[in-house]
């Protein structure tokens, strides 16, 4: 039985696509991911549930088209519509371990140490707010909470083992979250 501590949301079901079965799938990671993984993961009715690709083929930069075994018609497919995708993180993980942070969608991060780049603990990350065009981590500290761009350019690269991330922070900027 598949665990929600077992997965990562990676996308989510869209609409079903002709009367085949395929189905369009919105991915937050590059779609490449998907050929390393094993199986898609979907809560069904409150049961995480495997499903196995069967073709996978890009429609736009984040969204593609899927056949699923077992899948071969709309009514099936239909099934899936607007259910979140998930990937087993031991999948994930093995399959990103070389990839920049581009490679992990950002509540990935969630957990993480956040460490500047001059090695002084800032928090955890707690949360990410991905509402407006630029997102951020919610970093907790012990008296309070910290809003830090999740840009890539401000990694400077993260353990998954140890599970840190070390961000070069600009100057003043943890300053200006405790006013």
């Amino acid at each position: 039985m598949i665990t929600r501590e077992e997965i990562i949301s990676i996308g989510h079901f869209n609409k079903a696509h002709g009367v085949a079965g395929e189905i369009s799938a919105t991915l937050d990671v590059d779609f490449e991911v998907l050929d390393g993984i094993s199986c898609l993961v979907s809560d069904m009715d409150g049961i995480f549930v495997p499903f196995f690709i069967n073709s996978c083929r890009p429609k736009t930069h984040d969204t593609v088209l899927l056949m699923i075994d077992g899948i071969d018609n709309e009514k099936e497919a239909a099934k899936l519509v607007n259910r979140e995708i998930y990937a087993l993180k031991r999948d994930y993980e093995q399959v990103s371990e070389e990839a920049d942070a581009d490679g992990y969608p950002l509540d990935y991060f969630v957990g993480f140490d956040l460490q500047d780049s001059d090695g002084t603990r800032v928090g955890e990350i707690t949360d990410v707010d991905e509402s407006t065009e630029n997102a951020i981590f919610i970093v907790t500290r012990e008296d309070s909470e910290l809003m830090v761009p999740a840009n890539d350019d401000l990694i400077v690269e993260f353990d998954l083992d140890k599970r840190v991330m070390v961000m070069d922070l600009p100057q003043g900027l943890l300053d200006l979250n405790n006013q």
